[in-house]
């Protein structure tokens, strides 16, 4: 049976809320930039005790990478409780992995108040070491695990007949959801407590103060007594918080499975990169599928998105050998931090009024909704025992040699500047793709479409000059320095940049 592949994650249906035109200005008591998963559930925390909220975004709702992830609702966190016990302290992996427990309780509560019907499951999760040589990681996270609070059970195998696996650790009561269906619930919530939401609304500059001001590309302007920037990376702050986190890309792919052939559960290994597992089924058509991803890199510094999506598709029919045809694949973008843990809080570089949700660390479906209860808390002037896990002033001195690597591998991209252009002329580029062309002292990003017509830009990422790369899988242009992304015509689509590739022409 042939299945057109969708170029697109599975959760393509989107999120639809109507919203009005925005007016020349406007006060409100909170500005929220960014309608994600940490947006709205900032604005809809703060909106269900009477706060007026306007949140803005120069795209639709969710369509930056809260729809492009795989939403897992875990409080097992990705880069391992021994990690964070290690770089951070027993108490602040404990105090993180209660935050996670608190965020997918919220996400169930909300469900059940707002009559949010978004497929939200509680499902066991699964850590499993794929080879003798990873039991080690097994035995380290389950006894971090015991001390963080968490009721954890180590198993010799995974509950799956189709592959053989390793020692298991099975972790209870996580979760799962339909990310956009979850967010147009709370969109739709958010506007029946007095609050708006806006969409084709991008915010040019933000400044704290009384009253801290947004304004918009068209020249708007918003007072607020307090933003919060949740951008999925800054777009407010040009340098500090991006020299703390660093831009990945993630790969999905999902299959149709036969029905109830696989056990509802999350599955994660302990490869590097490492792989995960969840099951969907399609509320319209009833189709189960299983969804695996993995194959990170950093954005913008690999060229074979293609192969990745391969090799994952060759993982997932190696262990489930009765899915169909691959019917969606897609990428995301995460953002790692040095000790796994999300920045919520004050922006350092800004007044006191700005605060951030940023560093998701591949569990941004939690972290974005920690960042709904912190980010409450902190505006209304009430205590909150994560403050300082999450205060995005940290600098966590264990990993000083992770800082040192990480920033030296975006300064080496600068190199990009003086190597020649990919192609000679713009010509050699076919239809549907995208080169880096060298003009005299500058590159250009050119793109061709189908109909030929050619987009021609800066090669220059607006935030701090690095030079972009094509990304055929996506057809996007991306920053290797700090994760910008562009459309194939030069929009901007993913921070920090704020700005999108300045239009050149040819000579």
């Amino acid at each position: 049976m042939h299945v057109d592949v969708q170029q697109d994650s599975i959760w393509t249906d989107g999120a639809v809320v109507n919203t009005t035109a925005l007016a020349e200005q406007a006060r409100v008591d909170v500005c929220v930039v960014g309608a994600g998963i940490a947006g709205l559930s900032v604005a809809y925390q703060l909106a269900r005790v009477g706060r007026r909220v306007l949140v803005l975004d120069d795209g639709p709702i969710g369509g930056g990478n809260t729809s492009r992830t795989t939403a897992h609702l875990s409080n097992v966190l990705d880069d391992r409780f021994f990690e964070v016990e290690r770089v951070r302290g027993t108490e602040a992996m404990r105090l993180a992995a209660q935050s996670h427990a608190a965020a997918i309780d919220t996400i169930e509560e909300t469900c059940q108040r707002e009559g949010i019907d978004c497929g939200f499951r509680r499902v066991d999760g699964y850590l499993f070491a794929p080879s003798a040589k990873e039991a080690d990681t097994i035995h380290q996270e389950y006894e971090a695990a015991q001390r963080a609070g968490l009721k954890v059970e180590r198993l010799e195998r995974l509950p799956l007949k189709h592959f053989e696996t390793g020692p298991c650790l099975r972790f209870p009561q996580q979760g799962q959801f339909e990310p956009m269906r979850y967010l147009s619930g709370l969109a739709q919530a958010v506007a029946k407590l007095g609050s708006t939401v806006m969409t084709r609304a991008r915010a040019r500059a933000i400044k704290g103060g009384v009253p801290a001001t947004v304004t918009t590309k068209d020249g708007k302007c918003i007072e607020a007594n307090a933003v919060v920037v949740a951008t999925n990376t800054p777009v407010n702050d040009r340098v500090v918080m991006h020299t703390k986190q660093a831009p990945y890309l993630t790969y999905a792919v999902a299959s149709p499975i036969p029905s109830s052939s696989v056990p509802l559960a999350l599955y994660w290994d302990t490869l590097d990169p490492y792989h995960y597992v969840r099951l969907h089924t399609d509320p319209k058509s009833g189709t189960e599928y299983v969804i695996v991803g993995g194959e990170d890199h950093k954005t913008g510094q690999a060229h074979d998105q293609d192969v990745r999506w391969q090799r994952l598709t060759e993982w997932m029919r190696a262990r489930f050998p009765q899915v169909g045809p691959v019917a969606y694949r897609w990428s995301g973008q995460v953002m790692e931090t040095l000790d796994g843990l999300a920045f919520i809080g004050h922006n350092p570089t800004d007044e006191d009024n700005v605060y951030i949700a940023t560093g998701d660390s591949a569990m941004g479906m939690t972290h974005g909704t920690i960042a709904g209860l912190l980010l409450r808390d902190l505006i209304l002037g009430r205590s909150n025992p994560w403050k300082e896990v999450y205060a995005p002033a940290r600098k966590p001195l264990q990993t000083l040699g992770e800082f040192l690597g990480e920033n030296l591998n975006a300064a080496v991209q600068y190199g990009a500047w003086l190597t020649p252009g990919e192609v000679s002329s713009a010509e050699e580029v076919p239809a549907g793709q995208g080169a880096i062309l060298r003009q005299g002292l500058h590159k250009l990003a050119v793109y061709r479409d189908k109909q030929q017509p050619l987009c021609v830009r800066s090669a220059t990422c607006p935030h701090l000059g690095g030079i972009v790369a094509w990304n055929d899988g996506e057809k996007t242009w991306d920053c290797p320095l700090h994760g910008s992304r562009f459309d194939r015509c030069g929009k901007m689509i993913n921070g920090p940049s704020n700005a999108d590739l300045e239009e050149k022409t040819l000579t």
